[in-house]
């Protein structure tokens, strides 16, 4: 439909660590781009314990749709906007969908007594991961709510529905509570073979099954911007359940061939390595490399493992007075860590300690003062080291998944803020022997905005879009080299 008018459309896409407001034009077969509205993203602690700030993230939703609204060409509407984040994270509300109790971070360390536990019981691990595919991972939602269950048993009379974040997010803007399956899949409650809960999950945890509601697919739509004073323009617009789980929409994004050969790597807090399947890969060895069955938009899963991720240089940044601000300033460190040589030895990225350190730069000296390696002289070092380590992190996920599923993979295809970084990106061409193919776009944004696009049936479904997006790509290719 080349004459079409153009669909205008919002994707809410909330990081960790920022969030921002993308509006969307789909005109001609192609996509266009503007960023409305970003903005800075943390939980904060209270008595040792952590917490979002929902109410402040709702305002700055508010403030981005407002902006794509007056962005928008004279007498159009925004055709429709949803919602994607972080993982695992949600409220607990009640039949009002009034916030019934606070919303922690998925670092907080409340969720260890329960991860000692289930880590100790080797018949329930294996028993649950066989129930859900994910692994015994701290920050999961069943651990979470495990604890909150058990630190406040009143819970269970004051709550009456779970919500994960963007479900909670796409309430406040439709009106519809209901819980979307790609978030649903990063919980450790899902049933691993079929698109509804797990019943021995739910009951090992002890989260109460009234909570939740069976799953409802990518591409839902949850009904139109209910009468929100604040957002007058926006009452004929569509709230549509979008791959909730930011991840399942950056790989959404990815322009992958249709043969299968390629590895997907969404680089940014988290590296999270994987690829598309029509099963799921279950089992002991997958149990062993941690791998999490979570799922695609549409049902099927999408096999990944998590790597520490960039998280290792956001936290080191803090240790130095002297840190990149801009564009330029990154650039000029990556130059300076690229001319250094390899380092002796690499970390170990699985080391615990890195969850959630005071000093990122404490932890990853304890780590070498421990195997009696030298610490880097500069933050240039410990940047070259961390991208050198993360490289070797992500080729080792490459090749357990080419042991564990019986494909070799052909390329790499990375989005994320990690793949603006040419240094990472070399580190894991390199360690994988690979070609690792970089691509310059907001991925998790224009997966968001792609579901929509298929939902409102301006595009078949995301293989028509990924053929199409992926014409008009910015990409680069890193060729592994011989040491």
């Amino acid at each position: 439909m080349p004459n079409a008018a153009p669909l205008h459309l919002a994707a809410i896409d909330l990081g960790a660590t920022s969030g921002r407001v993308i509006l969307g034009t789909w005109k001609n077969q192609k996509l266009a781009l503007k960023e409305v509205h970003r903005f800075p993203n943390s939980f904060q602690s209270i008595n040792g314990h952590d917490y979002w700030n929902i109410a402040g993230l709702w305002n700055e939703i508010l403030t981005g749709l407002r902006a794509a609204a007056a962005a928008l060409p004279k007498g159009a509407q925004l055709a429709s906007v949803g919602v994607d984040t972080w993982g695992v994270d949600h409220v607990l509300v009640n039949d009002t969908g009034r916030l019934v109790y606070p919303v922690h971070a998925y670092r907080d360390d409340r969720t260890q007594a329960g991860l000692k536990r289930l880590a100790n019981t080797r018949a329930a691990l294996e028993r649950i991961y066989a129930a859900t595919g994910i692994p015994n991972v701290f920050y999961n939602a069943s651990l979470q709510l495990e604890e909150t269950v058990t630190s406040c048993p009143a819970i269970t009379d004051l709550a009456t529905r779970c919500l994960f974040l963007p479900d909670y997010f796409n309430f406040l803007l439709s009106g519809r509570m209901a819980n979307e399956l790609t978030i649903a899949s990063t919980t450790q409650l899902l049933d691993v073979h079929s698109a509804d809960w797990s019943r021995p999950a739910l009951d090992h945890f002890r989260v109460p099954a009234q909570w939740l509601s069976k799953p409802v697919l990518a591409g839902t739509k949850l009904g139109k911007v209910r009468a929100l004073p604040e957002l007058p323009a926006l009452a004929a617009t569509q709230v549509i359940a979008v791959p909730g789980h930011d991840t399942a929409c950056a790989y959404d994004a990815m322009p992958a061939n249709p043969d299968g050969t390629d590895l997907f790597l969404s680089s940014g807090t988290w590296s999270l390595v994987g690829f598309e399947n029509d099963t799921p890969l279950l089992g002991a060895d997958a149990l062993a490399a941690r791998v999490s069955n979570e799922r695609i938009g549409d049902g099927r899963y999408r096999p990944l493992t998590n790597v520490i991720g960039l998280w290792l240089l956001e936290g080191i940044l803090k240790d130095f007075t002297s840190r990149p601000t801009n564009d330029a300033a990154w650039s000029a460190l990556i130059t300076a860590a690229e001319k250094l040589p390899a380092p002796a030895a690499l970390l170990d990225v699985t080391d615990p300690a890195f969850t959630n350190p005071k000093s990122m730069k404490a932890a990853i000296d304890a780590q070498l003062k421990k195997r009696r390696l030298s610490a880097p002289k500069n933050l240039a070092g410990y940047t070259r080291l961390i991208c050198d380590s993360l490289g070797r992190g992500h080729a080792d996920a490459k090749a357990a998944f080419e042991r564990m599923s019986g494909r070799t993979f052909k390329r790499i295809l990375m989005v994320g803020g990690g793949s603006k970084n040419r240094l990472l990106c070399q580190a894991t061409a390199d360690a994988s022997g690979i070609p690792v193919v970089s691509f310059a776009l907001e991925g998790t944004a224009v997966g968001n905005l792609a579901s929509q696009l298929v939902a409102l049936k301006a595009v078949k479904n995301t293989a028509a879009f990924r053929a199409l997006f992926g014409k008009t790509l910015q990409q680069t290719t890193y060729i592994p080299r011989t040491r």
